[in-house]
């Protein structure tokens, strides 16, 4: 795997087709097509055409309506360049080489269409844990990410590792992913410390953690 983050996307030529125009803006080379998330175009030089891209097939879907999570995606197809963003975000590149990664969907900016993604829960979390469930790409070609600030990058082989699920932006596919619950008897009058539950990550591979847990979820009754 390829990235800004590992500083190893210099050296050997990578296929074209993405590049930071600066940290917050992502250019996209077209006449390949992307997929990019639904809102994220600022501007685009040539002829394109967007199209809602949707869930990407009833299994999806269904997961996307009990999980709330996905970002919702476009199609975008034309000629020409196409600049990408999400709120002024960072924005870094992996290229993958015929692996996977798990992002959070809030996370995910744009990604070539040969890749495969599908929408995976987070084993021990339960459907009502919002946020507990990522979106998964994998095989070969390019995939942009946000991160809210300059994240840090944890190799998770060093020692235990855990992160707030909303602060993970994205970590290997390899790694072992569960739920470290940490909720103190104190909590139940109103002693607790905010902290009761994070992702925890076992085995060979990275974590991408940004310096925020991103914009609140607004929940309706």
């Amino acid at each position: 795997m390829r990235s800004s983050i590992f500083g190893n996307l210099d050296g050997q030529p990578l296929p074209g087709g993405f590049a930071l125009e600066n940290r917050k803006m992502l250019r996209v080379q077209l006449p390949h097509e992307v997929l990019a998330k639904q809102g994220s175009m600022v501007a685009f030089q040539g002829q394109m055409d967007f199209d809602y891209e949707g869930s990407g097939g009833l299994g999806k879907l269904f997961k996307k309506a009990v999980t709330g999570e996905g970002a919702s995606l476009m199609r975008v197809r034309g000629q020409g360049l196409l600049y990408l963003a999400d709120n002024a975000d960072d924005i870094h590149l992996f290229y993958l080489e015929n692996e996977g990664l798990t992002v959070n969907g809030r996370n995910l900016l744009a990604f070539q269409p040969q890749l495969a993604w599908d929408i995976n829960r987070v084993q021990g979390a339960g459907i009502a844990a919002g946020g507990l469930f990522n979106t998964t790409v994998t095989g070969t070609g390019w995939v942009a990410v946000t991160t809210h600030g300059t994240p840090v990058l944890l190799d998770a082989a060093r020692m235990p590792t855990y992160a707030d699920g909303q602060s993970a932006v994205c970590w290997s596919t390899g790694l072992h992913v569960g739920i470290n619950r940490t909720m103190k008897a104190g909590a139940l009058i109103g002693r607790g410390s905010g902290e009761a539950m994070q992702l925890a990550f076992q085995g060979q591979g990275f974590v991408l953690v940004q310096a925020s847990e991103g914009a609140p979820i607004v929940t309706t009754s």
